[in-house]
């Protein structure tokens, strides 16, 4: 067994948990990646050539030069596919190489594979293309003025939006225009392709294996069995490896067969951000009626995701950013209806909270709205207007049952110093003209499923062999959460033996087949009830096993820590895992679990798309100079929802990690293109992540103290995505530092992101009392 010190973190009064399962190897350099892995003999880097034009026919190509470049091996165009083109996550359109037109600057053309990724490159660029140029179709706008969709539109609806708007006594009218986020994993995208004798071999940087083996096997015109994937660990995925890590598997291996080598396909950094898709741009429509006291009365909302040239994940995402429109507040009549925009760009995909976070932005932005109009502090309205007793149905018909929300943000402003900080910061306002402060406390209300019904399953495979270790393999992938930490946590625990007897394997589609993609915060959930299921067969084998055995109860028979007790007599684990080998026990067993309760009618456009909701809320506080936009966030206060944490330091590290990616999706990374169609934000020298220096020196993430009322995975709750949306606070935060400007009489645009220029602005337009 390994030692302790490398597997425990002690925490106070003896207490100890288990840290991620690769932490050592992550700081020792030991943890293996698909790009440290060594090369096969003779293998082969690829290239493509890649479009120049956003909407355009191809009138004419030649690859001659290209061909005959030193080291290049093989060249490929759409023809050269042996099975299908196109490698659609869900619906089609998607293709591997582009054929007679090109639908966005980026899109592949051909592909090369060469001796060396330089050779690849410096290859590519010998093409000579010709285009006719057709009109572009780029922003979200133009899709809803043109009725350009990649998809049909759907409605959500409750109640009477229009009649009810007609009588509300307050109005609010406007936009927002919400921009999208580079996934930026540290590990970017790579694939190789290894052929053998039934098929090929592939390794995959992917969240999503099953779907990699799928597609493999479409553009081979092989069966799906002839296909195995391996994911060892990404990274970083943030849902950027969830549909369109397939591409490079799929190029890899259709170069690994035709030339009988091994493949590699990692795509440069630069290639990535111009080939890959982002996080969707969403231009939202917006308008409220509500109160005197500044309680909704109606909503109508107009949400326009930018989702690219093909469907990709966009329907989903465009799903969930309704579905999330109303975050943690009671809509009592409203019309919630989602576009899905088609522009000539690359196609926009899955990103931490798919489209979650355009829906909580423009909820929260209508709370600012609300409260300058009504002349309140933000966080009473937020409070007026939240989910509690009697306010608790969804505008798609899912019951809010957890009232949890009211008393969550009542304790975090009372733990922060909500109330006081307010009147400090107000006053500082009052006294310093140059220099101005801002405070902001939102929550947060995700639902936890996948919204396509189908995917919520999950898959697992316990092996126990004779010397007491576990080998467990299930169908999620690590991409640094801690999957594969809580797993065998969850495994030991159910077990009732030490969490180092535990091993998780590499994800492979030959242990797990179909699995379901790590998304939608539902791994541990799926994967850990799978294996939670696995792990109950063979005890209940094993408590047979020892009835028969030993002549005693059902009751009589237990496990904990490490000791088999069978009535008076106790053994080792070990020990008595190999008297039931001896006597024929099978100590092996697959694992099954799917979410219950779960269905949306498309139709009704009603339905419990969701088992549980996850929720959480944020302080945020920020100080800005107002000659120059630029601004510090100095505090931040947490309290979030993980029901009962199964490792609450990976917990709490989720936490941390995305607060401070969704304060840089509104903050920094500002993704930009020109007015051809090319992302000009193609490099980390243009796109800014946030750095060690922006986190806030003063930030306290706490662990609200309820177990989840659902039966999920020992009680606990999904931490991955709800937390991103916590940084929404610093958004707000800096919007009442703008509205400080003009004395909070109304609240000034600010764009998203709020780069310190938006800020400098929205100051500027409150100093001139222009509203929005």
């Amino acid at each position: 067994m390994r030692k302790l010190p490398q597997d425990y973190i002690t925490q106070g009064k003896g207490k100890a948990l288990p840290i991620h399962e690769s932490a050592v190897k992550h700081v020792t350099g030991e943890a293996v990646y698909i790009d440290d892995m060594p090369e096969w003999p003779n293998e082969l880097h690829i290239a493509t050539g890649q479009s120049t034009h956003a909407h355009a026919d191809i009138t004419a190509i030649n690859l001659d030069k290209v061909r005959a470049y030193p080291g290049v091996v093989d060249v490929i165009v759409q023809g050269d596919i042996p099975g299908e083109v196109d490698v659609s996550p869900v619906l089609s359109g998607d293709l591997l190489l582009a054929g007679d037109f090109v639908h966005y600057i980026g899109q592949p053309i051909f592909a090369v594979a060469a001796t060396s990724l330089r050779a690849a490159k410096q290859a590519v660029a010998l093409a000579e293309i010709s285009y006719q140029a057709r009109e572009a179709t780029l922003i979200p706008q133009q899709s809803l003025s043109r009725q350009e969709f990649v998809l049909p539109t759907h409605t959500i609806q409750c109640g009477d939006a229009s009649e009810a708007m007609a009588r509300a006594p307050y109005k609010i009218k406007s936009d927002l225009y919400i921009k999208g986020q580079e996934h930026f994993y540290l590990e970017g995208q790579i694939s190789v392709a290894v052929p053998n004798e039934d098929g090929v071999m592939v390794y995959a940087s992917s969240q999503h294996p099953a779907e990699v083996q799928k597609l493999v096997a479409k553009v081979l015109g092989l069966s799906v069995a002839q296909v195995l994937v391996e994911t060892r660990r990404m990274g970083g995925g943030f849902g950027g490896k969830e549909s369109q890590a397939a591409v490079l598997s799929c190029m890899a291996a259709v170069l690994a067969v035709r030339n009988r080598r091994a493949v590699k396909y990692r795509m440069p950094r630069q290639d990535d951000m111009v080939q890959t898709g982002k996080r969707h741009d969403f231009w939202n429509r917006y308008e409220v009626g509500f109160s005197e006291q500044g309680e909704i009365i109606s909503a109508e909302y107009d949400m326009v995701g930018k989702c690219g040239c093909t469907a990709d994940l966009s329907d989903g995402v465009v799903d969930r950013a309704m579905f999330h429109a109303d975050n943690a507040y009671y809509l009592p009549n409203a019309r919630i209806s989602g576009y899905r925009g088609k522009t000539h760009t690359v196609s926009n995909t899955a990103f931490r909270g798919f489209g979650g976070p355009k829906g909580v932005l423009l909820a929260e932005t209508v709370m600012e709205e609300i409260a300058r109009t009504v002349g309140k502090d933000p966080l009473d309205i937020r409070k007026l207007n939240c989910y509690q007793q009697n306010k608790d149905k969804t505008p798609y018909g899912q019951t809010v049952d957890e009232n949890v929300l009211l008393q969550l943000i009542e304790e975090l402003e009372a733990s922060s110093d909500y109330r006081a900080r307010r009147e400090a910061i107000t006053a500082y306002n009052q006294s310093s003209p140059f220099v101005k402060k801002g405070l902001a406390l939102t929550p947060v209300k995700f639902g936890i499923s996948f919204t396509s019904k189908h995917l919520n399953q999950g898959g697992a495979l316990v092996h126990v062999y004779t010397d007491g270790s576990v080998h467990v393999s299930h169908g999620g992938t690590e991409m640094g959460q801690g999957l594969y930490t809580k797993v065998a946590q969850i495994v030991a625990k159910t077990f009732g033996i030490d969490y180092q007897r535990v091993n998780v394997s590499a994800t492979r589609t030959d242990k797990v087949p179909n699995a379901s993609p790590t998304a939608a915060s539902a791994g541990t959930d799926l994967n850990g009830m799978a294996a939670l299921d696995a792990v109950t067969t063979i005890k209940s084998r094993l408590c047979e096993f020892a009835v028969e055995h030993f002549g005693i109860r059902p009751e009589q028979f237990s496990i904990t820590d490490d000791v088999v007790s069978v009535g008076d007599e106790q053994l080792s684990f070990p020990e008595f895992v190999k008297l039931a080998y001896f006597n024929r026990v099978s100590l092996s067993s697959t694992g099954f679990y799917k979410t219950p309760k779960i269905g949306y009618d498309r139709k009704a456009a009603k339905g419990r798309p969701f088992l549980y909701y996850a929720n959480g809320a944020a302080v945020s506080e920020v100080i800005v100079d107002t000659f120059t936009g630029e601004y510090k966030v100095t505090q931040v206060d947490i309290l979030h929802d993980v029901g009962e944490s199964i490792n609450s330091d990976i917990d709490i590290g989720q936490i941390e990690g995305a607060f401070v990616q969704g304060m840089g999706w509104l903050t920094s990374e500002e993704l930009c293109w020109d007015d051809q169609g090319r992302i000009t934000t193609n490099s980390p020298a243009n796109y800014k992540i946030p750095t060690s220096a922006d986190v806030p020196e003063k930030l306290q993430v706490k662990l609200f103290d309820r177990a989840n009322s659902e039966e999920s995975v020992y009680r606990s709750k999904a931490v991955g995505e709800p937390p991103l949306m916590l940084g929404i606070s610093v958004w707000c935060a800096l919007k009442d530092a703008c509205a400080s400007v003009c004395d909070y009489e109304f609240s000034p645009p600010l764009a998203v992101p709020a780069t310190p220029e938006a800020v400098y602005y929205s100051m500027q337009a409150a100093k001139q009392g222009k509203h929005p």
